[in-house]
């Protein structure tokens, strides 16, 4: 029988591609950057929490923990899992739009990773987010994401095909990447199999935007953050040329 026997798009595949995802580099990099900042949160917002994979490393750290993301249907899977594995657990879901985020009371630490910032389409879009995170922290509260470097967008996504199978989903994903825009349109057709042995087709487009690590820091001290650090690949090393993924850890005064 199939592993999805209720069909719903990405959503319901979402997990099973990203069951190699490093969730737990996520949070090691988390709790060290709390651990460098001298911060005890306890109120922790996530952008972009998808279907709640990361949400449940915070809640294991007795956290209470709102979720963000503009996927009613991401939220959806994230609300029955973390149901599942954190019955007692106190986490509010949030379907917005984080350029408009909006929530009920200021946090003590806001992260966003997985590069929810690269789907951010433009320059204004992302000093909005930072304008509104900048408003939802307490004095001394943190900030802490990741972002794909123009190197990851251009150079590793490119103009690349890749294509992955097993007994219960398949993909062809296409990238074709934009010079001028510095941005890269992914084009991924899945088949996912139903109960009845066949694979149903669907199709997803999704688009990510590199921005430089310049005007990222420009614009986190134009808002009035602190930066505290910069680093690749969920290391404590700067960021390269080669990087694929820098790390921000920054603060409001």
């Amino acid at each position: 029988m199939s592993a999805f026997s209720s069909y719903r798009k990405l959503a319901d595949v979402y997990d099973h591609l990203m069951v190699d995802a490093p969730y737990d580099q996520w949070m090691q990099f988390t709790a060290r950057a709390w651990h460098m900042t001298g911060t005890k949160p306890y109120y922790v917002a996530e952008l972009g929490c998808g279907t709640g994979s990361l949400t449940r490393y915070l809640l294991e750290r007795e956290l209470e923990v709102w979720g963000v993301d503009l996927s009613a249907d991401m939220l959806e899977v994230a609300r029955e899992k973390v149901r599942r594995s954190h019955p007692d657990a106190s986490v509010h879901w949030l379907n917005q739009d984080i350029r408009q985020l909006s929530l009920p009371r200021s946090m003590d630490s806001i992260v966003s990773f997985c590069d929810t910032l690269n789907y951010i389409p433009d320059a204004d879009g992302v000093r909005q987010v930072f304008a509104r995170v900048f408003d939802a922290l307490v004095s001394g509260g943190t900030f802490l994401f990741d972002v794909h470097t123009p190197y990851k967008i251009a150079e590793v996504f490119g103009n690349e095909s890749f294509c992955y199978r097993d007994e219960d989903v398949a993909y062809i994903w296409q990238s074709t990447y934009d010079e001028g825009a510095e941005a890269v349109e992914h084009d991924l057709t899945l088949f996912v199999a139903e109960e009845d042995g066949l694979f149903r087709r669907f199709n997803e487009l999704h688009h990510q935007r590199a921005y430089s690590l310049d005007d990222l820091q420009k614009w986190l001290a134009e808002i009035g953050f602190s930066l505290l650090s910069i680093t690749a690949d969920f290391s404590t090393q700067q960021v390269e040329e080669d990087s694929e993924r820098a790390f921000f850890i920054v603060q409001k005064p």
